[in-house]
């Protein structure tokens, strides 16, 4: 059976009713037949029968033992931080989301958790990193935004020989193209309104462990907290990982398309796709993952964010907004949105550089949104009077 059968067919039939969708159970609590008598649920945030069917589905799409479904992407990190203590650290991907990084930085720093950020593409800086006081080594594979890879086997490796839990955000890979509990991480988390949800209308986060007993500490911190998915977004990302396997296979192709197309851009400068042989983790990428995703970053020759914001505001089927893994294209602008709360000097050391825009690749026509693209850029290069039309006239003579 193929992955996207048994996906398909892991989704059950409600036994009360045979309804070939999953019901939304929308109660805040449960009748119970005595006191701590009930049919498994008690209260909605402890429990809920559409969010446990939804957590189900992912375990099992993850490869793991355990999930717990979150009322964000960063609710879900918040979980995985509080399995630490004060006087512990953490060793993290330095190309990372902003709102982890804010959330590190701003929020658990003051709690005693300290966090060194290294480039986890090269396995030695983890081992070099690593002091008495790490308990977690923190991925993004592929990263936010300039799409770095790190071996996840690799690591995973490392964190187990010094007792340390390795986390991996699978948010940009997604499950159906990497599956990071299978290569020995311990903890995988997704932003759940990206690609699980995938149609732009949910915010949700997600943890899955790969053992019982994590599992067991994820679910009592999510009930503690209380941070917990609603029945109705549960049941929307149920429905949008019916067709996750579809939905990924059209969006990686399409961007592929696009950043081939950005190589030959003449107002382009770098272009971050691990789908590109030219990419520095493309190897890495090629082994651990299934193909590479829709997300395409690019830097422009005019490295300004003033040529960037003269590119971002001059498409039309790219929406300038943050998030991604939707049906629609967006594009954003990371130094002045999801990576604004990072020092600039950081931000640029990791990588993320002025004029860096990063494209979400939607399921539009690849040709449509290459044409779109093509004159947003053309805003740029007509400064120095080479048109994109004139450059593909110059490839096609060559």
């Amino acid at each position: 059976m193929s992955n996207a059968t048994a996906l398909i067919h892991s989704i059950p039939v409600d036994p009360l009713t045979g309804a070939i969708a999953v019901p939304i159970y929308q109660t805040s609590t449960f009748v119970q037949e005595a006191p701590g008598v009930n049919k498994g649920y008690d209260y909605a945030r402890t429990n809920n029968p559409t969010r446990e069917t939804l957590e189900k589905i992912i375990a099992q799409l993850e490869g793991g033992a355990s999930a717990s479904a979150f009322a964000s992407g960063l609710a879900a990190i918040d979980a995985v931080v509080k399995l630490l203590q004060s006087g512990d650290e953490i060793i993290a991907v330095d190309d990372i989301y902003g709102g982890a990084f804010r959330l590190f930085t701003q929020v658990y720093a003051k709690f005693g958790i300290s966090v060194r950020y290294v480039d986890t593409t090269d396995v030695a800086n983890v081992v070099d990193a690593i002091t008495p006081q790490t308990r977690l080594i923190w991925l993004e594979t592929p990263t936010n935004p300039t799409l770095k890879i790190s071996d996840i086997a690799a690591i995973a490796a490392v964190a187990h020989e010094h007792n340390l839990l390795l986390c991996v955000d699978n948010t940009f890979a997604s499950p159906v193209l990497q599956q990071p509990l299978l290569l020995g991480a311990d903890i995988v988390v997704h932003s759940a309104t990206k690609y699980l949800g995938g149609h732009s209308d949910l915010i949700a986060g997600i943890v899955v462990t790969a053992t019982e007993e994590l599992g067991a500490q994820i679910r009592f911190l999510q009930n503690a907290s209380g941070a917990i998915l609603s029945p109705h977004d549960s049941w929307l990302i149920i429905r949008g990982v019916e067709t996750l396997h579809l939905r990924v296979e059209r969006h990686s192709k399409s961007a592929l398309a696009v950043a081939e197309f950005l190589q030959q851009h003449p107002a382009v400068d770098k272009v971050y796709y691990p789908g590109l042989p030219e990419h520095p983790n493309h190897d890495i990428a090629a082994t651990q993952q299934r193909s590479y995703g829709s997300v395409v970053s690019f830097t422009l020759k005019e490295n300004t964010a003033e040529a960037a914001t003269a590119v971002v505001c001059s498409t039309r089927y790219f929406k300038l907004a943050e998030s991604l893994g939707g049906v629609k294209s967006l594009l954003c602008h990371p130094a002045a949105m999801t990576h604004k709360s990072i020092p600039d000097e950081k931000r640029r050391a990791a990588g993320v550089a002025d004029s860096l825009i990063r494209l979400s690749v939607g399921l539009e026509e690849a040709e449509d949104l290459i044409h779109d693209i093509s004159q947003a850029l053309d805003n740029i290069t007509q400064r120095t009077g080479t048109t994109a039309q004139e450059q593909a006239t110059s490839l096609i003579h060559a």
